[in-house]
This record gives structure tokens, C-alpha cells and sequence, in this order.
């Protein structure tokens, strides 16, 4: 990367600020990702990670960012280091339900006759989805990014309108941190907490979507591990990780696949999720003069929005008004 200055200053390397920041540096700028914290330290470390139905809302622009992720993990599949399989599975849900928006999105899908469900469960259906293992997927887009030139620096930025001093365009990635450094009161926390075990021998992923409930039942296979989680707790800060949570969430899921409850635990994590009413990807106006893009408020679907917001942004900062030049 040569010149003083940069072509784009992406705040945060979770999964959205990582994202971004490759789309932008293999499209030819010149970027660098400053963050609070090392990418194996951000909320989106501690996520499951699969993309499903429960993330498709019915705004056009989310259901286009939802379908473009999607088409791209299935590419990354092909690709052992990025940490991104596709898995079959069910979910299920304790009362009818009806099929969200985006589900001709999502391979093979088939209602599940009841017969095929576990006890207590009155509807599912069956189809493929990219399972993303977080830890070697977020190593993989660090890896991307220096591969393409971009930068990643740990330094917290303290405020937006003095962080593009040395960029053309500023991208706020910056998950929960952005309550504070946007000053959007409409961004809050939502504890998430899981538990990661050794695989007993699970192979098909299964998720609960029956209600709002913060008490969440997922069982997502990794190979020779299975996170199980979870939770939603709107407005929780703690980074602590809880044992009776943990204790709940394992007995949670060994109702569904009895053989978890004698899996050996092999860590606890816990994640901020961004919550916000909508996720809010605009541009306003920066400071020096710049441009100031922000990406944040994807709440638990950060995986599944990742790289059409990615995209989005891509588009913005490369078309008018105020054209980004690549370096030749």
C-alpha cells in the first residue's frame, strides 16, 4: 500500500468490518480496518454461525443482501480454510408456522413430515445452509485482507468525526461500539451466550424458531466440535459467562440430541449482539470532508448480511457521487 493516505478506513473487524474491508481492498483501494479489539475478541468470535431463514426480513434491500451472502458462502464452501461448510438440517418450530420471505433462497428445502421431528415440535422443514465456523473464518478474511494489501491496526477510535483525518471515506463497522461513537441510542445490546462442546457425533445442524423467547435451542456441528446455544437477552451487558445459562442451554439441547448432555465442554462464549430496529447502512455526512458510510445494527444476522452489505457499500463508494478511484 503506497501513499499517505487512504482510500477507506473501516472502523471494526467483526464479521461486517472484515467483510467490507476485503469486498473494498480486492476492489483495488487502498484500506485499512481499525478496531477495539483483535478479530478473535469480537462479538462475532463468539457466534454459531449459520446462515437461516429467521435472518431474512421482508425490506427488499435486506432480503438482496440476505441472497448475495448466501450465494457467496456457498462459493467459500469450496474452499477448506475459509471455515464455511454447507450442512443439512431442521428447523423446527412447537407451534404451526409459516414460511418467512427469501426461502426459495435456500437449497432442497422440504416441509418435514411430523414423524421426522422430535418430541414436542409441531411443524419443521428440512434444507442446506452455510455453517460457518467464526474462530477460522474471521483468520480467513485477516488473511484475504493483507493478501489484497489492506492493513489491520488494534487502535480504538475514539470519534468519527476525526478518524478519516488520513481517508477519503470512512466505513462505521463498529457493531455495539456504535451506540456510543454514532451516538444512536436505537443500537442496544443483546447478550448471546453458547457452548461449545466435542462433537458426539453430530452431523445435521438443528435450530428452534418458535417464539421471542431469550432462552434460544440451537445445535450447530463444527466437525470434532458442536456449539450449542443460546441465548437473547436485550439490554444485558455482561461479558461474564454464566453457569446456570450454561447448564440451561445444554440441558435445552439434549432434549432434542440426548447424547450432548455428555459431551465434555470445551469453552464458554459470550457476544454483544448489535441490535438495532433496522440495520442502518447509509451515508452522511463526514468530517474533513469525507465521506462517512455506516454499517451496523445487524443484530444476530451478521453472518447472513455480511457480504451483501459488503456489496452495498462497495457500490456507494465506487459509483457517484464523490467517485473513489482505485489505485492503478
Amino acid at each position: 500500500m503506497t501513499g499517505p493516505r487512504l482510500d477507506a478506513l473501516v472502523l471494526g473487524a467483526g464479521v461486517i468490518g472484515l467483510t467490507t474491508a476485503v469486498q473494498l481492498a480486492e476492489s483495488g483501494l487502498r484500506v485499512e480496518v481499525r478496531t477495539a479489539v483483535p478479530p478473535h475478541l469480537t462479538t462475532s468470535a463468539a457466534a454459531g454461525a449459520i446462515w437461516g431463514l429467521y435472518h431474512v426480513e421482508r425490506e427488499e434491500s435486506v432480503v438482496r443482501w440476505s441472497r448475495e451472502t448466501l450465494q457467496t458462502l456457498i462459493k467459500l464452501a469450496d474452499e477448506p480454510a475459509s471455515g464455511v461448510r454447507l450442512v443439512r438440517g431442521v428447523e423446527a418450530s412447537r407451534t404451526p408456522v409459516v414460511l418467512l420471505d427469501g426461502t426459495d433462497m435456500l437449497p432442497g428445502l422440504r416441509r418435514c413430515a411430523a414423524a421426522e421431528l422430535p418430541p414436542g415440535f409441531a411443524a419443521g422443514f428440512e434444507y442446506t445452509a452455510p455453517l460457518v465456523d467464526m474462530p477460522t473464518y474471521l483468520a480467513y478474511l485477516t488473511d484475504r485482507l493483507l493478501g489484497a494489501g489492506g492493513r489491520l491496526r488494534v487502535a480504538p477510535v475514539a470519534r468519527l468525526d476525526s478518524a478519516g483525518h488520513d481517508a477519503a471515506a470512512v466505513v462505521n463497522c463498529t457493531g455495539i461500539r456504535a451506540r456510543e461513537l454514532s451516538g444512536d441510542n436505537e443500537v442496544y445490546p443483546v447478550r448471546g451466550q453458547v457452548v461449545v462442546a466435542t462433537n458426539p457425533g453430530i452431523t445435521d445442524f438443528f435450530a428452534e424458531d418458535s417464539d421471542t423467547s431469550s432462552e434460544l435451542l440451537y445445535i450447530l456441528p463444527h466437525e470434532d466440535k458442536v456449539v450449542l446455544g443460546g441465548t437473547a437477552e436485550p439490554g444485558r451487558w455482561s461479558l461474564t459467562p454464566d453457569p446456570a445459562t450454561a447448564r440451561a442451554i445444554v440441558a435445552r439441547c439434549a432434549e432434542v440430541v440426548p447424547s450432548v448432555a455428555t459431551a465434555t465442554v470445551l469453552e464458554h462464549r459470550v457476544g454483544l449482539r448489535p441490535g438495532r430496529p433496522r440495520v442502518r447502512l447509509e451515508e452522511v455526512a463526514g468530517g474533513n470532508g469525507g465521506r462517512l458510510i455506516h454499517s451496523y445494527g445487524h443484530g444476530g444476522a451478521g453472518v447472513s448480511l455480511s457480504w451483501g452489505c459488503a456489496f452495498e457499500v462497495s457500490r456507494r463508494l465506487l459509483s457517484e457521487p464523490g467517485l473513489i478511484v482505485p489505485a492503478s
